[in-house]
């Protein structure tokens, strides 16, 4: 048995980047960016009005004052037009400012009176207007090589005229879960049977970073048909199996993969819940043993097998966001391995919930957090420290 830290070390020196590729821009959400992207025009790339009103120049404008509309300047092409003294423009919205002028009046500011405006405010140079360059400068960087790629991050690139982005890998995953005691749902249950939770458990993780399970299939314990479905998983860049990797009779994963011609680098590691975890690879699949106890699948799935998928598909960032928080109640860890908490995240205050127990799916539904206590840790009541989040 490993420590957490080491185990995660081993699984991100073994997991290499996938090959990047080319996507249309609209496809690109939530995957990495495979390189650096610079701002190609200045935001905005012209000074352009903030406001539906009149352009004048800020300096001859007095309240009270009369000018003359000697044109009509809508969001669009630039007419060309200028403003002089004792003149204004008619602008709109997002329209570019004529030559000369350097503010705008809002049309609520003003009096119409035929030909002309009569000034019911002072007017300072600048009012009103958006300067080129004042949100973002030609050649900025925009996105760094590694990020995810959000729906403003897409908004951000399409203004600056790119239909396409070469992005990180697309990494295939598939699920296999184990045990004669495993019904799929919408079966009929026998006496000491349960329904299958861990697939779809596992599923929506996996949806969660932006991966669909090719395949997700569920064995009874028997060595043939396991060999069988390991084998048809291995076709993907990961598979994940939940269930038989601990130590009794009918704990036939590691066997089998063993039989496979597997290498197993990693079995069983120092947290809890999630003891029982198996990483190691045939050929180009990267497996991941995961225990069937379901608050220990998906603990391990966040603290192992997400970081490596992520680093597969070219992110940087692998960490779970962190943010810090109050605890509602005193906690100490008498075990001998770390302990993720699992808690709910509320105004900045974090509250134990549920049975903290590796069976205990209804208090998992309840939190969106995770707070790691140390071997011998004790924490206080009020005390602030950092926990992970990942229903953010």
């Amino acid at each position: 048995m490993i420590g957490e830290e080491e185990a995660r070390r081993r699984i991100l020196e073994a997991v290499r980047p996938l090959g990047e590729r080319t996507v249309p821009l609209a496809n690109a959400l939530d995957c990495f960016a495979a390189q650096d992207y610079f701002a190609r025009l200045s935001l905005p790339a012209f000074d352009n009005s903030a406001m539906d009103g009149y352009a004048v120049v800020a300096s001859w404008c007095n309240k009270g004052g009369r000018l003359r509309v000697t044109g009509e300047q809508p969001a669009g092409p630039d007419r060309k037009l200028r403003v002089g003294r004792g003149e204004a423009v008619r602008i709109f919205t997002g329209a570019p400012c004529p030559e000369g002028a350097d503010a705008i009046v809002m049309q609520e500011d003003v009096t119409r009176d035929d030909t002309d405006i009569i000034l019911n405010v002072d007017v300072e140079a600048g009012d009103f207007v958006r300067r080129r360059g004042c949100d973002l400068a030609e050649g900025q960087i925009i996105l760094q090589r590694g990020e995810r790629i959000r729906p403003t991050t897409i908004a951000l690139l399409a203004s600056q005229g790119f239909a396409d982005v070469i992005v990180g890998g697309e990494a295939t995953a598939a699920i296999i879960s184990t045990g004669d005691e495993l019904v799929n749902p919408g079966q009929e249950l026998q006496g000491g049977q349960i329904y299958d939770s861990n697939s779809a458990l596992l599923s929506a993780l996996l949806h969660g970073i932006g991966v669909s399970a090719t395949a997700v299939e569920h064995c009874r314990d028997d060595r043939e048909s396991l060999g069988e479905a390991i084998k048809r998983g291995i076709r993907n860049n990961v598979l994940i199996i939940s269930g038989g990797i601990s130590v009794g009779d009918h704990d036939l994963v590691k066997k089998v993969l063993c039989e496979l011609g597997a290498k197993i680098e990693i079995w069983r590691v120092a947290v809890k819940p999630g003891k029982p975890f198996l990483f190691g690879n045939i050929g180009a699949c990267f497996v991941f043993g995961l225990p069937g106890n379901p608050v220990s699948a998906f603990v391990t799935f966040l603290q192992f097998v997400r970081p490596a998928i992520l680093r597969m598909m070219g992110a940087t960032n692998l960490e779970l966001p962190q943010v810090p928080a109050q605890l509602a109640v005193g906690l100490t860890n008498d075990g001998d391995r770390p302990h993720y908490i699992r808690g709910k995240l509320e105004r900045g205050r974090f509250t134990p919930v549920g049975r903290q127990e590796s069976h205990a799916l209804f208090g998992l539904k309840q939190a969106n957090a995770l707070l790691r206590i140390g071997v011998g840790e004790s924490l206080k009541a009020d005390e602030m420290l950092d926990v992970q989040i990942w229903d953010w």
